[in-house]
């Protein structure tokens, strides 16, 4: 049997042993038990994660589906779907996902313009202000809240502040940020929010889901450019028949998030998960740094999801070696993906908790084999 490790990734991710427990019973997609009491209660309590108990009203602006397939698909289902042949999308990128957002766009020959800022650079907000102030055809804006490519936390507020602003509509690809960064969906004013399965709630691979709002979606009949990516269908079919799937359910999975929710709401939700996930990370940084790494971002960037680390300056110095090393004593990193700077990338969410950093500091002293 091949030795258990932890991944140290934005995901998947390490999952606790009774969501994967979960997996272990079959379900019929065409029983209440699955689709009334599994499917129907994710979508709700979806809803209760992303607007603030502050604003109960706000609840009802917003409505949930969810989206065979990875992440990518749901935000691909998103652009393809919320964007009419008449609106055009600005696409804020710095780094792999933003511009996986604006292939997207090319790929659907959606009207789109992007503003591309270096992978190490936070998003100008002038320069993004310009783009609305002067372009009145842009109607929609995307940006990714938690650029995993470098690990950068991008700036949501004051985006956001900007879309309400002029008038746009604000899509959040929040893959890697929601439920392990608090926000408020309702408070910030944003359109459309992407996420996965297999990030911060801690699920495994399978689906994606969209909260979105609900005058918004349902602008959305007719427009989708893919049978299978049809946001509206998918949401009016889940909305008339109990939570039912156009297609075939992901059941095995959808059971396992049922049950990575009910732990994070025993965590203490969102917050408690936020703090364990900012020490994860403050402890990696403190630690790589005294064994000599330098990070790839200034502190005040970093998010708490996943950190960047320049590539030790030694010609004997292999990743796949480092790589292979760790693997053996538990722990699988992530290569880097940065493309003016070698680097590497460790991930601190999932089941991962300081006692874990501490041990994958440890083995990387005695993996250093440079």
């Amino acid at each position: 049997m091949m030795q258990h490790y932890l991944l140290l990734t934005p995901g998947p991710l390490t999952t606790s042993d009774t969501v994967k427990q979960a997996m272990l019973k079959d379900w019929c997609t065409w029983d209440d038990d699955y689709n009334l009491e599994v499917v129907q209660k994710i979508r709700q309590n979806l809803l209760t994660l992303a607007v603030s108990a502050n604003t109960p009203d706000e609840s009802n602006r917003y409505t949930s589906v969810l989206m065979q397939g990875s992440g990518t698909a749901s935000v691909e289902a998103v652009i393809g779907s919320a964007i009419g042949k008449q609106d055009k999308l600005l696409v804020i990128n710095n780094g792999a996902y933003g511009e996986r957002i604006a292939e997207i766009a090319r790929y659907l020959e959606i009207k789109h313009q992007v503003i591309t800022f270096g992978e190490t650079q936070l998003p100008d907000m002038a320069v993004i202000e310009d783009v609305l102030a002067t372009d009145p055809a842009i109607t929609h804006v995307a940006m990714v809240h938690c650029e995993t490519t470098t690990g950068m936390l991008n700036p949501l507020e004051t985006t956001a502040k900007l879309c309400q602003k002029y008038h746009k509509v604000f899509i959040l690809d929040a893959m890697s940020s929601f439920g392990g960064i608090e926000f408020d969906l309702a408070a910030l004013d944003i359109g459309f929010m992407i996420s996965s399965a297999n990030k911060c709630i801690q699920g495994v691979p399978g689906f994606g889901f969209v909260i979105a709002k609900t005058e918004l979606l349902q602008q959305c009949r007719g427009q989708a450019r893919s049978l299978s990516l049809d946001l509206y269908a998918q949401w009016h079919t889940m909305e008339s028949a109990n939570g039912k799937w156009r297609f075939t359910s992901p059941t095995h999975v959808v059971r396992a998030f049922a049950q990575a929710l009910t732990e994070l709401e025993l965590e203490g939700g969102i917050s408690a998960r936020a703090g364990r996930y900012r020490k994860n990370q403050q402890l990696l940084v403190a630690g790589m740094r005294e064994l000599g790494f330098t990070p790839l971002l200034n502190d005040k960037l970093h998010s708490p999801i996943i950190t960047s680390f320049y590539s030790p300056d030694s010609n004997n110095y292999q990743f796949s070696e480092f790589y292979r090393r760790l693997k053996t004593k538990g722990f699988v990193i992530y290569p880097g993906k940065v493309s003016d700077a070698d680097c590497f990338r460790i991930g601190n969410i999932g089941e991962i908790y300081p006692g874990d950093i501490e041990r994958l500091l440890a083995a990387i002293a005695q993996a250093k084999y440079w």
